[in-house]
């Protein structure tokens, strides 16, 4: 075996996997993501247009070798358009890192870091602190400090809502009971 079919076997190899799991999804249209769109882009590339117009079947070779011009210039510029699902799952750690240390002034980096790994995010202290830091959140001793009314309220909201709605039943002389609210 020669070094060109080596690289169509590569080629079919990549293009089988990513119909498989397009089928596997059900979808009637085939949808592309990008790291499938790179795989085949660069397997594809390797054959050259003649092997794309014999082998290729999902995709035209227009398609492909335009999708590996776009990898290469990606290459070199700064500005990386491609977004891959550690970027998105980036973008959700970010939220929730920010919306713990709001609702939860007392949390620290570890505290924190605890709290995303029970969600499944594996990440350390320092990330967090990054993170943090990134949005403007000062670290957890001094966020303590600055606890304000509106923020107290909406921390204990539900225990308030509660108490609320409790009554006390008082017998009394005058009276053969009183009602009195505690809130």
């Amino acid at each position: 075996m020669n070094r060109n079919q080596q690289d169509i076997i590569d080629y079919l190899h990549a293009e089988n996997e990513t119909l498989k799991e397009q089928l596997e999804s059900n979808d009637v249209k085939l949808k592309l993501s990008n790291a499938q769109r790179r795989k085949l882009a660069k397997t594809g590339k390797k054959l050259g247009r003649k092997g794309l117009m014999l082998y290729a079947s999902i995709v035209t070779p227009d398609t492909l070798l335009a999708w590996h011009r776009r990898l290469v210039a990606l290459k070199y510029t700064a500005k990386r358009k491609i977004k891959t699902d550690r970027q998105k799952e980036m973008q959700l750690i970010k939220e929730f890192c920010v919306k713990f240390a709001e609702e939860n002034p007392t949390w620290g980096y570890g505290r924190i870091q605890g709290a995303l790994a029970n969600l499944g995010y594996t990440i350390c202290e320092a990330t967090v602190a990054n993170i943090l830091k990134a949005a403007g959140i000062v670290p957890a001793p001094e966020r303590m400090k600055e606890s304000a009314w509106k923020q107290f309220v909406r921390s204990h909201m539900s225990t308030i809502c509660v108490a609320d709605f409790l009554t006390t039943e008082v017998w009394t002389m005058r009276a053969s009971f009183v009602t009195t609210r505690c809130s």
